[in-house]
C-alpha cells in the first residue's frame, strides 16, 4: 500500500520525508518532521497519531530505536503499524508489526531509512537506501531520486496514485512540504514537476516570512 523514505542531511541539519502509494493523500496522514528533532513515517494501516508522538520522545532525548520502543508498548494496534524514523545524529529505526499488509521489507543506514509493504518486490527499501547513501545535493533531491528509484524497482503490486515530499529546516514550519493527493498518472513524476518549479522559490518563502521588506519580488500581476 505504501513505500516510504526518511532521510536526514548532516551538512544542513535538515529532515525529510518522500512516500508514495497506491491509497489517495498519503503524504496527508504518513509524512512528519520537526526541525531540529528528526523525521518519521508512519504506514501501512496509518495511525497518523504515532508520528507527532515518535518525534516529541526524541525532542526529549530518546533515540529513534527508543521512540519506536515505547510507540510498540503504548500505541494502539500496533501490530498492524509500520514506522520509520530518523534522527539528528543521524540513527534511524524501523518497527514492523506482524500484520504488516503483503510483501513487506525495511531496510536502514546512516542518516535514513526506508520500508515499504504491499510491494512487488522486497528489495524496494534497500534500493532506496542505497540511492539516498550513494547521492549527493540537496536532500530534497536525494530523496525524491530515492523514491523513484523504488518504483524503478517495482514499487507497490499495484499502481500508486499519491506521492509527496516534506522537507523542515531551521524554522518551525515545513521548508516545503508537496503533495500529489491523486493522479492516474505517476504520482512521483507528478512530484518531480512539482519539486521543480518550488526548489529555486522556497527560500524566499522563508525571506517572505521573516524579512517581507528584503524579499525579492512576488512576480504577481499588481506586484511593484
Amino acid at each position: 500500500m505504501t513505500f516510504s523514505i526518511v532521510g536526514h542531511c548532516p551538512e544542513t541539519g535538515m529532515f525529510g520525508v518522500a512516500i508514495s502509494s497506491s491509497s489517495p493523500a498519503v503524504a496527508a496522514r504518513c509524512s512528519f518532521a520537526r526541525a531540529g528533532v528528526g523525521a518519521v513515517a508512519t504506514q501501512n494501516v496509518t495511525d497518523p497519531r504515532l508520528g507527532p508522538l515518535a518525534l516529541d520522545l526524541m525532542a526529549l532525548g530518546a533515540s529513534p530505536s527508543e521512540a519506536l520502543s515505547v510507540l510498540e508498548r503504548r500505541g494502539a494496534e500496533m501490530a498492524y503499524r509500520q514506522v520509520l524514523a530518523v534522527d539528528r545524529s543521524g540513527q534511524s529505526a524501523i518497527y514492523s508489526g506482524t500484520q504488516v499488509l503483503g510483501m513487506w521489507s525495511e531496510s536502514q543506514g546512516r542518516d535514513t531509512a526506508a520500508a515499504g509493504n504491499l510491494l512487488s518486490d522486497a528489495g524496494v527499501p534497500e534500493v532506496m537506501v542505497q540511492h539516498f547513501l550513494n547521492s549527493t545535493g540537496h536532500l530534497g533531491d536525494r530523496l525524491i531520486g530515492a523514491l523513484g528509484a523504488g518504483l524503478a524497482a517495482g514499487g507497490e503490486a499495484g499502481p500508486v496514485h499519491s506521492s509527496g515530499l516534506l522537507l523542515v529546516d531551521r524554522q518551525s514550519w515545513p521548508l516545503a512540504e508537496l503533495r500529489i493527493d491523486w493522479t492516474e498518472s505517476c504520482p512521483i513524476a507528478a512530484l518531480e514537476e512539482a519539486w521543480r518549479v518550488y526548489k529555486p522559490q522556497m527560500t524566499d518563502y522563508v525571506t517572505r516570512a521573516l524579512n517581507p521588506g528584503g524579499a525579492p519580488s512576488y512576480g504577481v500581476p499588481g506586484d511593484q
